[in-house]
Order: structure tokens, then C-alpha cells, then sequence
């Protein structure tokens, strides 16, 4: 996030992973490199070696859209990689890139705990989304800010991305869920891909947004707990939310696969609305038992199943909340469930 070259360290890596035949050149020779020579980059994209030797550096500044879309095309990048090289690469000198239309989320519309302006939980969230979510509680859905928090979701929502045996404070982070929270690997059958789909989001959101502080905050917290995160994060990988499936397995319902669909909220730069519907009729079925099950509301730890109560006792899975942590030995080591459970007071 902090780095001053990382438009070269994305060329770089992304120049390591283009093979020579694929690049259509003759490999007559052993090479010392994996993928492609600096040169033949720069040959293949119509710059010169020096100048696309600086870039990779640090040391040149500003590249034409042409220069780029011309590297995108020889590093073989599909439109959401092109778009975060861009992004990459029209940093201005604070940090912003200059194409932006909109402030970077972080910056604008926070309070004083430098909360994105959508809202960090119910109290936040505008009243129009608000009303959305309700509208749709028959699938679940929820708003996610550009760090990955939940900042909002309605009550299906909760219950499928949550678990019992833990309160639901206003906000919940995915990307602590899907690395810290020892749950996780049952709760998502295809745990690696859901993985690699929550680095490379965060990494093309701070592509988009590299002084935004709460990002940095979940990327440094995850990069000093999780090898696996540090190891996935420094492949240079970037996805978009857009659509898909995504397989769960849930304590009450078992496992089903939702489909998803995620739109960009225009009065919320950064923000997102994601919904999951139902594909088939095994999931249908699933939806409509657990949404039985979140109107009845789980038995709370006092004995009761009130809708005020459930309203406020949603559960989240542990070490995914906003709160301070227990510092723990060296970086990398295997931690324990306590650990990496958020403390409460």
C-alpha cells in the first residue's frame, strides 16, 4: 500500500508469468529468467529498453495510455488487470490516481474515526440502502465497503456469512473472516479460491485507493498474521467483484451453492451492493429453511429468541472485528483460535 514502485513490481511480476512461446518469440537459447526479458517487453510494446527499464525502477514517470494499453496487450492482462495497471500508473504525487472522478473511499464522507462515508454498520448506512436490504430479505445481501467490511446487511445476510457463539458488533471485515477465523476453511468448501478472490479485491481496491487508512489497516493486519495472505498478496493478482457462485457450508442448512451478484453504488465510491439468489432448487430450499430459521432467531445465550434481541445479537465469526487484538509471537507463526479473537473490553 505504501510502496513508491508499485507500478514496477506489478510489471515485474506480471512480466515473469508471460511465457516466450505464448509471446510468440523463438527461444533459441537457455534463459536465466522466468517469463520475459525486460527487452523483449519492450521491444514487443514499441518502447524502448531503457525506457521501459526505468519504469519497472521507479525511475519514469507518467506513462502515456497508449504506453500502458500497449504492455497490458504484451503481458497478456484481461480488462480488470489493465484497469489496475492504469490505476498503477496515474498515482499522482499524493498518492491518488489522477483519473479518479471521485474522492478515494476513506477520504470522503468519514467521521472521526475515519469511517467510509456509506457507513461503518447500521448507524452509518443511508437510509435508502437501508430500505433496500429490507425490500430483499426474502435472498440475503449486504453492502461492502471497499476494505471488505460489511457495513450493513440485512438479517439472511448475517446468518449465512455468520455463526453461532459470537455477538455481531456494527461491523464485521470478510477478509479477516476468510484468513483469521479458524471457521472459515468449513464455512467455504473452496476455501483457496474464495482466498485468492478476497487478495486480489483488496489488492485492485488499493490500487484505486492507496491512502485510504482503513485498507492499509486490514492488509497490514493481515500480511503480520497470515502467511498464506502474505504469500497470495505477493503474486500481484487483482479481481473485481462482479458475479459468480460461491459454495457454503452452513451448520443449519448444510452446504448449497448461491449464485451472486455484485453492483457498484454511485453515491458511494468504493462501495457495493451484494445479493445471492438461489440457482437451483436445493438452494432454494436451503435459502427458505434458513430464512425460517433467522425469523424463529437461534435461542439466545439468555434464554431468549426475541426479534430485539436477534437484532442485536447476530453472530460473527471471531478475529473479524473492528477491535484491538492481542499482540501475538513471530510473524507467520501458527496461532491459536484465542489469538486472533478480537478483544471486548
Amino acid at each position: 500500500m505504501k510502496s513508491q514502485n508499485e507500478l514496477g513490481r506489478y510489471l515485474a511480476v506480471r512480466r515473469s508469468r508471460v511465457t516466450p512461446r505464448s509471446a510468440g518469440i523463438t527461444v533459441l537459447d537457455r534463459r536465466r529468467v522466468p517469463g520475459l526479458r525486460r527487452e523483449e517487453v519492450a521491444d514487443l510494446a514499441g518502447v524502448s529498453a531503457v525506457y521501459y527499464t526505468r519504469l519497472e525502477q521507479g525511475r519514469a514517470r507518467n506513462p502515456s495510455d497508449a504506453v500502458l494499453d500497449a504492455l497490458a496487450r504484451v503481458l497478456l492482462l484481461d480488462p480488470t488487470e489493465r484497469a489496475h495497471l492504469h490505476d498503477l500508473a496515474h498515482r499522482g504525487r499524493d498518492g491518488r490516481t489522477a483519473h479518479r472522478t471521485a474522492p478515494p473511499g476513506g477520504e470522503r464522507g468519514t467521521d472521526e474515526n475515519g469511517e467510509h462515508g456509506a457507513g461503518a454498520g447500521g448507524a452509518g448506512t443511508r437510509d435508502g440502502l437501508k430500505r433496500l436490504l429490507a425490500a430483499v430479505g426474502a435472498v440475503p445481501a449486504y453492502v461492502l465497503g471497499p476494505a471488505m467490511d460489511v457495513l450493513d446487511a440485512n438479517g439472511l445476510a448475517r446468518s449465512l456469512l455468520a455463526h453461532p457463539g459470537r455477538e455481531a458488533p456494527a461491523r464485521w471485515n470478510l477478509a479477516l473472516q476468510v484468513f483469521l477465523d479458524p471457521t472459515a476453511r468449513r464455512m467455504y468448501p473452496r476455501w483457496e479460491e474464495v482466498a485468492r478472490q478476497t487478495v486480489g479485491f483488496l489488492r485492485l481496491s488499493g490500487g484505486r485507493r492507496p491512502r485510504d487508512p482503513r485498507l492499509a489497516e486490514v492488509v497490514a493486519r493481515l500480511s503480520g498474521r497470515s502467511e498464506e495472505f502474505r504469500s497470495m498478496w505477493s503474486e500481484q493478482e487483482v479481481r473485481d467483484k462482479t458475479f459468480g457462485t460461491k459454495r457454503f457450508r452452513h451448520p443449519v442448512v448444510g452446504e448449497l451453492d448461491l449464485a451472486y451478484e455484485t453492483l457498484a453504488l454511485p453515491g458511494d465510491e468504493g462501495c457495493h451492493l451484494v445479493v445471492f439468489t438461489a440457482p437451483d432448487p436445493r438452494a432454494d430450499a436451503a435459502l427458505r429453511l434458513l430464512g425460517s430459521w433467522t425469523a424463529a432467531g437461534p435461542v439466545g445465550t439468555n434464554g431468549t429468541n426475541g426479534p430485539e434481541e436477534r437484532t442485536q445479537r447476530h453472530r460473527v465469526p471471531p478475529g473479524t472485528v473492528d477491535e484491538p487484538v492481542r499482540p501475538v509471537g513471530s510473524v507467520g507463526s501458527a496461532e491459536s483460535e484465542s489469538s486472533v479473537v478480537a478483544e471486548r473490553g
